[in-house]
């Protein structure tokens, strides 16, 4: 074996964003592993600034073309807050059938195009599909009700144009709504059978220590309200988040790190939501979670398939129901008076907590801005991820330790920037 050996793997597909992974190992022990980010950053935050703040869903939608939804809904709910206002009734329903919308069509996304090529041997889906053509028409199915979800709530599938600050500019008829429900049922009956499924595939035998971070909600499974909980102890309001958690600078990324003050890593998405809120999950979706043997307290996150594909069914359970029980509100949106305000606003993206923080004038001017992704606050705990894992498998051939660790990442389904799929790999073994 040569003393030195660097092995680089130009581009890692199905990815959302460009990062790279640097693995260094010395006398054959790993020495180090870096989650690189060297994207530029885009600077939404200081777009922000002095601009009003019924444009904050528009501008910061456009962080993501994957989930527009929870950002859309995060400014909105943090410009409401601020004002002392509060979107409920059938509004508030209306929200979480888009954001269910939105959940359905990205977790179907993620499970059959991103990760599940992972689990049987192939490149990309299109290899897949060619091998499983009746799995991947079901992920496609499924993702197009998610779509057809958030294109009649929001008004068009990506980017949706109906969302504003206070409600919506327009609401559904009931009709427009029940047309979707036989397709939403298919759907759900897809979801069910992707519980299954997921549960089949081949798992490493990888286990560690999280501290898991999700909303919480006393009545239903937190997607846009709650408060911030954890396995270890903690339980807060979203405005007490910079007072928990905390972003720093790390040389080599361009996207900041976020940790839990004298904690450190944790981790946000569906396996948090799922060990969290288990018992807010619909019926449906818990029996699919016992029959698979699926239970809170998953600690491997290479299960993350699985605690999709049950948030996938809880998604279209909780659509129907929304639909069944749904009435035309009065007006599509609540009355608003800007004053000024230090405003917080979080929702839960498909990959995680998705936190905002606003400060108003009194004509309700934007003066600053913090936004938190979801990816940001997974990036440290993927790279303890990525360090236990090489430690563990180190003996393995470079080919193979590759692929595990590119698995590993896109376990956390990563949003590195939303719009270019590349991750460069480079190992050590000097």
């Amino acid at each position: 074996m040569k003393s030195r050996k660097t092995i680089k793997v130009d581009y890692l597909s199905r990815v959302e964003g460009e990062g790279g992974l640097l693995i260094k190992f010395k006398k054959g022990e790993v020495a180090d592993v870096k989650f690189k980010i060297f994207e530029p950053p885009r600077f939404f935050e200081a777009l922000l600034r002095g601009r009003n703040y019924t444009e904050a869903p528009d501008i910061t939608a456009r962080i993501c073309g994957i989930c527009p939804v929870a950002y859309m809904m995060s400014s909105s709910q943090a410009m409401e807050s601020g004002f002392g206002a509060k979107v409920d009734g059938q509004l508030r329903s209306l929200r979480r059938l888009v954001y269910c919308g939105e959940w359905i069509e990205s977790h179907a996304l993620h499970i059959y195009m991103l990760h599940a090529p992972d689990f049987l041997g192939y490149q990309d889906a299109i290899q897949l599909a060619r091998g499983y053509p009746e799995i991947v028409q079901r992920g496609l199915e499924m993702k197009k009700v998610g779509n057809e979800i958030v294109a009649l709530v929001g008004g068009r599938e990506v980017h949706p144009i109906n969302l504003k600050v206070g409600g919506f500019y327009k609401v559904p008829a009931k009709q427009d709504l029940c047309s979707l429900i036989e397709r939403i049922k298919r759907a759900r009956d897809a979801a069910y059978e992707t519980v299954r499924w997921t549960s089949t595939l081949s798992f490493p035998d990888f286990e560690q220590d999280y501290e898991f971070v999700a909303l919480s909600h006393p009545q239903e499974y937190a997607i846009i309200e709650g408060n911030l909980v954890s396995n270890k102890g903690l339980n807060i309001p979203i405005s007490k988040f910079e007072d928990h958690i905390q972003e720093e600078h790390v040389a080599h990324t361009t996207s900041l790190h976020a940790a839990i003050k004298e904690r450190g890593a944790y981790a946000v998405g569906p396996l948090a939501r799922f060990n969290l809120n288990y018992d807010k999950l619909s019926p449906v979706a818990q029996e699919a979670a016992r029959e698979v043997g699926m239970a809170p307290g998953c600690q491997n996150p290479f299960k993350s398939i699985i605690a999709r594909s049950i948030e996938a069914l809880h998604a279209c359970e909780e659509s129907i129901n929304i639909i069944n029980e749904y009435e035309v509100p009065e007006k599509p949106a609540i009355d608003l008076k800007p004053r000024a305000a230090v405003s917080y606003g979080c929702t839960e993206a498909p990959r995680g907590i998705c936190w905002h923080r606003y400060d108003l004038d009194d004509n309700g001017t934007i003066a600053a801005a913090s936004i938190v992704p979801p990816t940001s606050q997974n990036q440290k705990v993927i790279e303890k991820d990525l360090l236990q894992l090489v430690r563990k498998n180190g003996h393995l051939a470079d080919d193979k330790l590759t692929w595990m660790c590119e698995q590993a990442v896109r376990n956390y389904d990563p949003c590195i920037s939303c719009s270019c799929h590349f991750l460069k790999l480079k190992i050590d073994r000097g």
